[in-house]
């Protein structure tokens, strides 16, 4: 095996590495941040020190969008947030760090699939109009209405006249939400060639992450250079006052996630709204109730 072939396998284990950290994180709580297990795999201890110090920032962060939600609520406060970046780039990744520990009433996803034959010939940023918050809400969109500056552009499912309209309209259309009072955030993350060569490799050996690849997504990685002329583009032409670009180096990970939350938070003058004191109730008991078994039948077996 040659030390290139050597190099990459490593990366791909660090890779994987990572999404095994990741899902440390979705179970993790801040008192159990000291009992982080390894996995197996001898680490040194400046790479132990270095996850510990990313979970314990990630949830002082996390702590922060907590503080943010509540002010979002109180002030009627309304964001649209937009993730784009080509694919691989970590943008679900940052999305579920934001969302993990919010209210999913006030803080939601949306993340639009190809449109239908009857959207198809809407206006086209209709669809994406009835995924807009009221006051207290925060909508986070997984790739936005600028699917028609970057596939749509590069894949030809759209014509050069409505690819004109687009730049067009889209500057319009995003101050017509500011000026209604949506705040209006907008991130592009950005990773080199060779990191999303990697990660492609990491989703093609893992069983669990090929559903992610898709034909049209081995195709971008094709028109690599198509993708990157219409980014330039697309960041030139909509990157307004009132709604600017903001790019996030991604090619770390875990880096792109605590400098974009960091700077999420960084962009609302949010402040710690009081809280009324939780008291738990005394439990109601009645003399006449009964409680009635379970049906051994209706009980999931206890497979582990």
């Amino acid at each position: 095996m040659s030390n290139i072939d050597a190099d990459l396998i490593r990366r791909i284990h660090d890779d994987l590495r990572d999404d095994l950290d990741e899902e440390i994180e979705l179970e993790l709580e801040d008192r159990q941040l000291e009992r982080i297990a390894e996995d197996g795999t001898p680490r040194p201890p400046e790479d132990r020190e270095a996850r510990h110090a990313y979970f314990r920032e990630l949830f002082r962060l996390q702590g922060e969008l907590v503080k943010l939600q509540d002010w979002v609520v109180a002030t009627k406060h309304k964001v649209v947030i937009l993730f784009e970046g080509r694919d691989a780039a970590g943008k679900g990744g940052v999305i579920k760090r934001i969302t993990q520990r919010l209210n999913p009433r006030v803080c939601r996803v949306a993340a639009l699939p190809a449109p239908n034959d009857r959207e198809r010939t809407q206006w086209y940023f209709q669809r994406y109009a009835s995924h807009l918050p009221a006051g207290g809400e925060i909508v986070l969109f997984d790739r936005s209405w600028y699917n028609r500056a970057g596939v749509e552009r590069v894949m030809g499912f759209c014509s050069d006249d409505q690819y004109e309209e687009f730049f067009r309209s889209a500057p319009e259309f995003e101050r017509m939400l500011v000026r209604s009072g949506i705040q209006l955030i907008k991130y592009w993350f950005s990773i080199s060639d060779d990191e999303q060569r990697l990660r492609f490799l990491g989703r093609i050996h893992d069983p669990l992450k090929q559903w992610k690849l898709s034909p049209m997504d081995l195709e971008s990685r094709r028109r690599w250079e198509e993708y990157t002329r219409a980014k330039e583009i697309m960041l030139e032409r909509t990157h307004i006052p009132e709604a600017p670009w903001w790019v996030v180096p991604a090619d770390d990970k875990k880096k792109a996630r605590l400098n974009c939350i960091h700077h999420l938070l960084a962009q609302m003058p949010y402040q710690e709204v009081e809280r009324t004191s939780i008291a738990m109730p005394e439990r109601e008991r009645h003399e006449d109730y009964e409680r009635q078994p379970v049906p051994p039948e209706m009980i999931v077996p206890a497979a582990y």
